[in-house]
């Protein structure tokens, strides 16, 4: 984890956006935090209760799903914000400033628009999934409300996406999100 991870959220939007950003930031950072807590708690419990008392948890294998969904989702728009997205930067890297900047302006739009595009259809198949009335075996929740994470992980995901494509078309430099700069920091390394 690098220092600008641990320091607190500071957003560069102006005014209501940027409390709105700041809140979603620490509601994200909360979210993964304790689902990472509770899937390892929840993990280690089982493992103790399967060999000391020969019985596992039934509903373990449950509990840890919802939570996979949760941190993956709620992870995807926290890794847009901090420019902590996996890229493939070869032909990138090597095309002039300007070849760039339009790129990720491209990039980001486009990603933008896939984000958006699958949150529609993931809201689609919760809507499905509420019809059906199917429930989790072990806990009995409906199984559409651990999908609630998905649309959310894609709509805040595809903002965020939107947020770098507008500071990139407006700031003279070229952004990976709407705070980080492109290029490769000295505590990163290339293999």
């Amino acid at each position: 984890m690098s220092e600008d991870d641990t320091q607190h959220f500071t957003s560069h939007l102006p005014g209501f956006l940027g409390t709105i950003d700041e809140w979603i930031s620490k509601l994200e950072s909360f979210i993964l935090a304790l689902g990472v807590l509770l899937m390892a708690v929840n993990t280690c419990v089982n493992v103790i209760a399967r060999f000391g008392f020969g019985k596992g948890l039934f509903f373990s294998g449950e509990i840890n799903r919802i939570l996979i969904i949760m941190i993956t989702f709620a992870g995807i728009g926290y890794a847009a914000r901090h420019g902590r997205h996996i890229r493939m930067s070869a032909i990138y890297d090597a095309i002039p400033f300007t070849g760039r900047k339009i790129l990720m302006i491209c990039i980001a739009l486009f990603t933008s628009a896939v984000m958006f595009f699958l949150c529609y259809f993931a809201m689609v198949y919760i809507i499905s999934v509420f019809e059906r009335g199917r429930v989790l075996p072990a806990l009995q929740i409906p199984i559409w409300t651990i999908y609630v994470w998905v649309p959310i992980g894609f709509f805040v995901t595809g903002v965020q996406y939107l947020l770098t494509a507008i500071k990139n078309i407006t700031a003279s430099d070229v952004y990976l999100s709407t705070q980080v700069l492109d290029g490769y920091s000295d505590s990163e390394r290339e293999v």
